[in-house]
């Protein structure tokens, strides 16, 4: 009979599982694919005539691409507090829509304070998808299911600087066509790509578990339940007297408050489920106190800067190894292809593994071994060599990076929030991508590969303190000295000045390293 009954289990989470991934993974891949692509054609279109038809000089090329990151850093957090309100299979998309009609105009471009224009209010469109995607995923996958997901639609950003690369090498042949130079039809073509991809995905992502249309009435029940449950404590809120006085008449007897003891043991527990909990500046205020943010974000950072400067200069760099035009484009492919596979094999281990910083430990490495070679390398074989160490390193370390703070924040709105910002602290990185490389360094470029190696060192740091923390923090729950949580949580509770789950903060709670 508990044969029978598991194996009916392992059935229904195995038909759970294929039908949220083949329903929500490839509109979030073509998404993101619709993102990499249009946040890097401007390299592609650099190396096809930009600079010289707008008319740019010195490090005018370079502060276009940094004015991107300041509406894309400021948008992040207010666009996942916004998510669960406007749901994020039309939230999503919509931004995306945005974005690419901000593409599509600035094929228009003609000058330096237009190309700067396009760039601010493109990165005010872009800002909120991926914080968006992971809180979205977040609410659909358990805590040791994410990471594989999102490694399938991360490793499409992989794919997208390789599609992106032949794409601009067959859009640039438009050149003369109705007029306009090959780079303006880059932004065009793939601008007006990306409004028909985001309109197409509104139509398949399901809003949550509970309005998914392609859910039987058992499956949805069944989906929602493991969902619950895997969530376990951290939705738990209490039921004690004085609460329950506030939870009926909005307000708690003075009486009561001074015979409340402070050590009381509540003889209930209600439930706050995710969808119905409500917007508090007390879980913001959470959120941005959690010391993981802080640490992975200063991690991402190094990351990031890598990752940046690399899919937005590697066109640059290869064209100073001595390749030109279609040959350039065509010569960025080649290292996006291990850079795809690895993350994929490491997203799938780091799940089954229930490991996040140790992969990032062991990958980063590979990525500073890429920049040493680069610096150090004598031939343009050498260096070519060593952009595939760089993107092998790197790309894995992505889908890692994202999902510690999803696995390791409970509640909606703190979650929201550390997912947010993590990424809106790391971005900050990208002004530094956009200056560590200019043509002046050519071919070498190491002035920029140092800068780079530095930051990525950094990352590794910052990784191995937040993996240590995990560490020293689960040791302390497991042995009781975490126990005063729930008294805090209670007091907070009774005195009415919260409503949200408990969260991370129940001692049963452990993180993912």
């Amino acid at each position: 009979m508990a044969t029978t009954e598991g194996g009916r289990h392992a059935a229904l989470t195995r038909r759970v599982l294929w039908k949220l991934d083949i329903h929500v993974l490839p509109p979030l891949a073509l998404l993101w694919l619709a993102n990499f692509i249009d946040r890097t054609n401007i390299g592609n279109a650099r190396i096809a005539g930009l600079e010289r038809d707008a008319h740019l000089h010195g490090t005018e090329f370079n502060s276009a691409l940094a004015i991107f990151y300041v509406s894309y850093i400021l948008v992040e957090l207010p666009s996942n507090w916004v998510l669960k309100k406007f749901k994020p299979s039309r939230w999503l998309p919509f931004l995306v829509v945005l974005w690419g009609t901000v593409t599509t105009l600035s094929g228009l471009v003609h000058n330096y304070s237009g190309l700067l224009a396009i760039r601010f209010f493109l990165g005010f469109c872009e800002g909120g998808l991926l914080p968006g995607i992971m809180l979205y995923l977040s609410t659909l996958y358990q805590r040791h299911e994410l990471q594989q997901r999102v490694g399938i639609f991360y490793a499409s950003a992989s794919l997208s600087g390789a599609f992106g690369g032949l794409l601009a090498t067959a859009i640039i042949k438009m050149e003369g066509i109705g007029g306009l130079a090959g780079w303006r039809w880059i932004f065009i073509l793939e601008g007006i790509a990306t409004v028909l991809i985001a309109l197409t995905s509104m139509i398949f992502l399901p809003a949550d578990i509970a309005s998914a249309k392609f859910f039987s009435e058992e499956e949805r029940e069944f989906a929602l339940r493991r969902l619950r449950l895997s969530q376990g404590v951290t939705m738990s809120a209490p039921l004690s007297e004085p609460s329950q006085h506030i939870t009926a008449i909005g307000t708690t007897d003075s009486d009561d408050k001074g015979r409340e003891s402070k050590n009381e043991v509540r003889a209930e527990e209600i439930v706050v489920d995710e969808g119905e909990e409500v917007f508090e500046w007390g879980e913001v205020i959470r959120g941005i106190k959690d010391p993981q943010v802080w640490m992975t974000a200063l991690s991402y950072m190094g990351i990031i800067i890598s990752l940046y400067s690399f899919s937005l200069f590697l066109p640059t760099i290869v064209s100073g190894l001595g390749y030109s035009g279609g040959a350039a484009q065509l010569h960025t492919v080649p290292p996006y292809v291990p850079a795809v596979v690895l993350t994929v094999i490491v997203a799938i281990a780091s799940d089954r593994l229930r490991w996040r910083g140790p992969f990032i430990l062991m990958f980063l490495p590979i990525s500073m071994a890429g920049y040493i070679l680069a610096i150090a390398a004598q031939t343009n074989a050498q260096r070519y060599v060593a952009v595939f160490l760089m993107a092998a390193g790197i790309y894995p370390c992505g889908p890692c990076i994202l999902s510690i703070l999803p696995n390791n924040s409970a509640g909606h709105y703190k979650k929201a929030t550390t997912v947010a910002l993590q990424l809106a602290l790391a971005n900050c990185g990208g002004f530094v991508a956009t200056f560590t490389y200019d043509s002046s360094q050519a071919p070498t470029y190491i002035r920029g590969h140092s800068i780079t190696l530095a930051f990525v060192v950094v990352a590794w740091v910052a990784m191995l303190c937040n993996v240590l923390y995990c560490i020293w923090e689960n040791r302390a729950r497991a042995q009781g000295r975490r126990q005063d949580n729930l008294t805090k949580y209670q007091e907070l509770w009774d005195a009415g000045k919260t409503r949200a789950p408990i969260g991370d903060r129940h001692p049963e709670f452990r993180f993912t390293l």
